[in-house]
Parts: C-alpha cells; sequence; structure tokens
C-alpha cells in the first residue's frame, strides 16, 4: 500500500478594516544579507553578520554553506561563519534553484579558489533578469565557462582570477556585487563602470573592507578593487531593510492611525519618500525613524521606477494598494520588471479599479477594498496582498506565502503588535 504523503499548505488569513497604530522596528536588508553570506567564503577567519533578519533565503544560504563545510552558529540576529574548511564543490540543485541570490556564490567561489560549479538561480519570476552580465564580467577576468546540466562550471584559466576593466551594459546590482566578490582577490585592479549605486551594493563593499579588500567608489558609478592576497575576519552590522521599511511606511499610511517606523535609513528612501510626499502622506522624518501619521485625503500620482536613487522597483507594488485609497486616477510603469504587475488582476479580484497593459498599471480612485481569496506571485506582489487585505472590509485569504515569508521577518507578528487581525494557518 502506498503511503500517503500529506502536504500542509499554509495561507494569512485577515480580518481587515481594522486601524493599526503602535511602533514597528524594520530588520537587516534581505538584499545585503543575500550577498554578505556568501561573501564570507572569501575570509580566511570567522566573520560575524549582527542584524539579520529571520527569513527563509537566510536559511536556505546557511544550509548552502554548512553543506560546503561552513561552520555556522546563530545566536538571535547574530550570524557567526567560520569559511576556512569551505571547499569548492557542485552546489545542491534543489537549494540553489529556489534562490535567487544563490548566484553570488559564483564571484566568492571564483574570488577564493578560483573555480566554481553551481546550478541555475531561481526566485520569483519576474522576467528575463539574465546572468549574462556576471558571465560577461568573469569571464574578462579571465574565466572559461562550460554548461553541465542545470548547472554551470566556471574557471579562472591560470587558477586565480585577474583584474579587468568593466563595462556594465546595463545598472545591475547582482553583476555589480558579483564582480566585486570575484576581484577582491584576484590578481591587479579590477574597474567596474557603469555599477550600480544601491545602499545594498555599499553595505557588501563594507563588510570587504572590514576583512581586508581595497574597494573604492562604492555607491557611485565607477568602482575601484585593488586586489590582495588574502581576507581575514571581522565583525559586521547589516543595513536596515529599506524595502521593508517603504513597505511599513506605505501600510502605515494606508490603515495607521499613528505608527512609528523605527531602524529606517531616511537617505535610503528619499526617492520614495518623495512620491509619498506629493500624495500628501503626513509624516514626521527623524534621524533613524518615521513617524505616519493617520491620512485623510490622498492624491492619484504617476510612478515611474529606476535603478538607484530612483524609485525602487521593489516599492512598486508595496505602495499600489495605497494608491487605490488616492482620488483620481494615476499610472505606474515599471522600468526593470516588465512582468511586475501580477499583483493587479488579485487586487481586481478584492474590487479595486485596477487594470494593466504589458508595461504599465492604471488605477483610479478612492476604492473601498473588499476581503477575497488572492493569491501571492511573487514577494513584493505578497506585501501587497497583505496590505490589501489590512485594508479591505471583511477577510481575505493569501495562498503562495512561502514568497512573503522569504523576504518578511516575523510580518505576523509585527502586524499583529500593530493591532492587526491577522493569522498564520496551516490546513491539509
Amino acid at each position: 500500500m502506498k503511503e500517503l504523503i500529506i502536504i500542509k499548505m499554509k495561507k494569512i488569513v485577515i480580518n481587515g478594516g481594522r486601524p493599526l497604530k503602535g511602533e514597528v522596528t524594520i530588520s537587516g536588508a534581505k538584499n545585503s544579507v543575500v550577498a554578505l553570506i556568501p561573501a564570507i567564503i572569501l575570509a580566511d577567519g570567522i566573520v560575524t553578520l549582527d542584524g539579520v533578519p529571520a527569513i527563509s533565503d537566510v536559511d536556505s544560504l546557511i544550509d548552502i554553506m554548512v553543506t560546503m563545510g561552513a561552520s555556522v552558529k546563530r545566536d538571535g540576529d547574530s550570524l557567526e561563519i567560520d569559511p576556512r574548511q569551505v571547499q569548492s564543490m557542485a552546489m545542491p540543485y534543489g537549494k540553489i534553484n529556489s534562490l535567487r541570490a544563490s548566484y553570488y556564490f559564483y564571484g566568492s567561489l571564483l574570488g577564493r579558489f578560483g573555480k566554481a560549479t553551481v546550478g541555475l538561480p531561481g526566485g520569483c519570476d519576474l522576467g528575463p533578469r539574465p546572468i549574462d552580465l556576471h558571465l560577461k564580467a568573469f569571464e574578462a577576468m579571465g574565466a572559461q565557462m562550460t554548461q553541465e546540466g542545470n548547472a554551470m562550471h566556471l574557471e579562472a584559466k591560470t587558477g586565480r582570477m585577474r583584474g579587468a576593466s568593466i563595462y556594465m551594459d546595463t545598472v545591475s546590482v547582482g553583476a555589480t556585487i558579483n564582480t566585486m566578490l570575484a576581484a577582491v582577490r584576484a590578481s591587479g585592479r579590477t574597474v567596474i563602470e557603469n555599477a550600480a549605486r544601491e545602499p545594498e551594493i555599499i553595505d557588501v563593499a563594507t563588510l570587504l573592507n572590514n576583512m581586508g579588500a581595497h574597494i573604492r567608489g562604492a555607491g557611485t558609478d565607477i568602482i575601484t578593487i585593488e586586489g590582495v592576497d588574502k581576507l581575514h575576519g571581522t565583525r559586521h552590522q547589516v543595513i536596515p531593510d529599506r524595502i521593508e521599511a517603504g513597505t511599513y511606511i506605505s501600510l502605515a499610511a494606508a490603515v495607521g492611525q499613528g505608527v512609528q517606523i523605527n531602524n529606517v535609513l531616511y537617505e535610503h528612501l528619499e526617492g520614495f519618500i518623495a512620491k509619498l510626499e506629493e500624495m500628501g502622506v503626513r509624516m514626521t522624518v527623524s534621524e533613524d525613524s518615521i513617524y505616519v501619521e493617520e491620512q485623510r485625503e490622498l492624491r492619484a500620482i504617476n510612478i515611474k521606477t529606476a535603478p538607484y536613487p530612483g524609485f525602487a522597483t521593489d516599492l512598486q507594488q508595496p505602495i499600489t494598494p495605497l494608491l487605490l485609497k488616492a482620488k483620481g486616477r494615476g499610472m505606474i510603469m515599471d522600468t526593470i520588471y516588465e512582468k511586475r504587475i501580477n499583483h493587479v488582476p488579485e487586487l481586481a479580484k478584492m474590487t479595486a479599479k485596477i487594470s494593466s497593459t504589458s508595461h504599465q498599471i492604471i488605477y483610479e480612485g478612492p476604492n473601498q477594498l473588499h476581503g477575497a481569496a488572492v493569491k501571492a506571485t511573487d514577494l513584493r506582489a505578497g506585501a501587497a496582498l497583505v496590505i490589501a487585505g489590512l485594508m479591505a472590509k471583511g477577510r481575505t485569504e493569501i495562498t503562495n506565502i512561502e514568497f512573503i515569508l522569504r523576504g518578511y521577518s516575523n510580518i505576523i507578528e509585527k502586524l499583529k503588535n500593530l493591532g492587526a487581525d491577522i493569522e498564520l494557518v496551516e490546513e491539509a
């Protein structure tokens, strides 16, 4: 007799319409930590990260590190990693293909061992996100590439990567970081032109420099790296997650009656906050916190995403439910990921006046949303649906929530503390 395997599905259930108030503290940046952990492979000593978020992507990265021979200790939001026993081995496919940031192992393994075999990355389906920029950079630095089934093998012809001048054809955070990782222990100088300028890149460069690397220009469009022979251990504080911060600011403006968001760096969110001000959102910005008042009338606005310091593509979806409260008609255009429109039909199920064409989203408001059964199609779409569920009348059920848990640390707990009626439910 065959054994019946029952997969338990998790869903988030929200009874909306409750006002939220109180304080919430932002966790460390997901988009930093997924690069910081693979970067530790480059060290010849123990590295401790503080402010590590409790998200499933971190769990997957720790598993991969342990599989490769690292020893890992976790204590609250601190993570201590000893990479000295790490071996360059073929990465476990299942783990790799569920995790987009797995491609950072290419850069760190090439930097330390001069070779890497890694399964092709997965993550959220946001349309084409090719890694050809990464590969082009590695090839310029002397790596040869061969494809083996679902994996790719890269090896430096001379056994060690060498410095090169690299021009990024398009601005890419992933490719900029990956090139930095491959370059810090390469022989000679690497110059990255048209580099991405995101805060997460500065964070990774700070960690590497604290380990003994010589990186200049992170946060500008030209980064220069002088290769060194070895790197040592250090301790590093992860920057706050600006996308999580933006998500909670949107949520506070949509359903809050006075919410303070702590551990926020305003300068990381200037483009986003400028748009909220254009809508008429009332808030008080302090050194490391933002207080969002209860809102009255909001105006519809147009949004166009752009690389940092422009409006972040990752905040396009979390701001959408707030826009649905605003009076008038507006448009959102995502210039980074064209498929970032999958939240639109889900919001429409909640009676929102919203539609999309291939390149833009059109909305009209104000809307009174109604609870419905909806599904998260990616991480940030999931965040948008959580906000919409909190705004809506009645009960909202969100499925596919693995996406949400990939990027928002303790989201259920944080929202309950603000007064939300929200549960994580397991059903057979």
